[in-house]
């Protein structure tokens, strides 16, 4: 068959990924380059973790998608994940680390709950007093994303999948397998796979009322001197609640030390707003000390929000 794929991130690329394996012809484009800074999948990193609160089904998920990655590892020639571990905290009267680890027994993964004291012993970084209760999970690691996009688009580049940058799309019909782009070209298939991200409704119209783009912020530190090397060995750390909450990913690999706010604006326009503004990052990184760290993890320098 032949597949045109509308989007050049992790979805995009995947999705051509497991096409050229199963022997389809398949183009792929993208409205700027590829990688696609403004994709939502493009950082230094995203996390891969088994907590997920009482959302088992996500939790189930996540077996398989290691396996996946591993046979996406066997592909590329080198393995793009770090494994940090999961420490999941809880600095008020939250359900999430509590329904984490519920889900988590249930399917067969214990967790390792922490005293204050043994958190304070273990993870010296962090302020244990004003942590009400902590479980820690040897699995969960950091996927390092930007690396993962441009060697898979290398990979399929020596495939045969045809990558356009740059390529707009106007329109898509997918009953015909049509897509129109911008300057009027018009494209057949045998199929359309739209992976738009936060752009998908522009496509889609349909989709209007079920997706909403969620500008989320993030701010990446310099750990000071002194705690550099302790900031690399911490684990991923997940302060989640219904409505809001954070996490921090340690350095590794070369990359920052990242802090994320987990709350969903349900807000934001994917072509504007990409800057975290001081004051939202600034606030970000002050919630993150007042709750969880001895001290100034550092002088924050801002990438674009989420």
């Amino acid at each position: 068959m032949k597949i045109s794929i509308i989007g050049a991130g992790i979805m995009g690329l995947s999705s051509a990924w497991a096409l050229e394996r199963l022997g389809h012809q398949v183009t792929v484009f993208e409205q700027g380059p590829i990688p696609n800074p403004l994709a939502s999948s493009h950082d230094d990193h995203r996390l891969i973790r088994y907590a997920y609160g009482a959302e088992a089904g996500y939790m189930r998920m996540v077996g398989d998608a290691y396996a996946l990655w591993d046979r996406l590892w066997a592909d590329l020639g080198e393995t793009l994940y770090h494994q940090t571990g999961t420490l999941a905290i809880a600095t008020a009267a939250t359900r999430w680390s509590r329904d984490s680890a519920e889900a988590l027994a249930r399917a067969g993964h214990a967790v390792e709950w922490l005293s204050p004291t043994a958190l304070a012993q273990r993870f010296p970084l962090l302020e244990a007093d004003t942590i009400g209760e902590a479980f820690y999970l040897p699995t969960g690691g950091v996927l390092l994303a930007e690396r993962i996009l441009r060697a898979l688009a290398k990979l399929l580049a020596g495939r045969g999948v045809e990558l356009r940058p740059y390529t707009p799309v106007g329109q898509v019909d997918p009953d015909r397998g049509r897509v129109t782009l911008t300057d009027g070209t018009l494209v057949g298939a045998d199929a359309v796979i739209v992976a738009a991200g936060p752009w998908i409704t522009r496509l889609v119209p349909g989709l209007r009322q079920r997706v909403t783009p969620s500008r989320q912020i993030v701010a990446y530190v310099e750990p000071p001197t002194g705690s550099a090397e302790a900031w690399g060995a911490m684990p991923m750390l997940l302060d989640i609640d219904a409505e809001s909450g954070f996490f921090a990913v340690p350095p590794v690999a070369g990359t920052g030390l990242k802090f994320g706010d987990h709350s969903f604006s349900r807000r934001g326009d994917p072509d504007r707003e990409r800057e975290a503004v001081a004051d939202e990052a600034a606030g970000l990184l002050a919630d993150c000390r007042r709750r969880l760290c001895h001290g100034d993890p550092g002088q924050s320098h801002f990438k674009f929000a989420r």
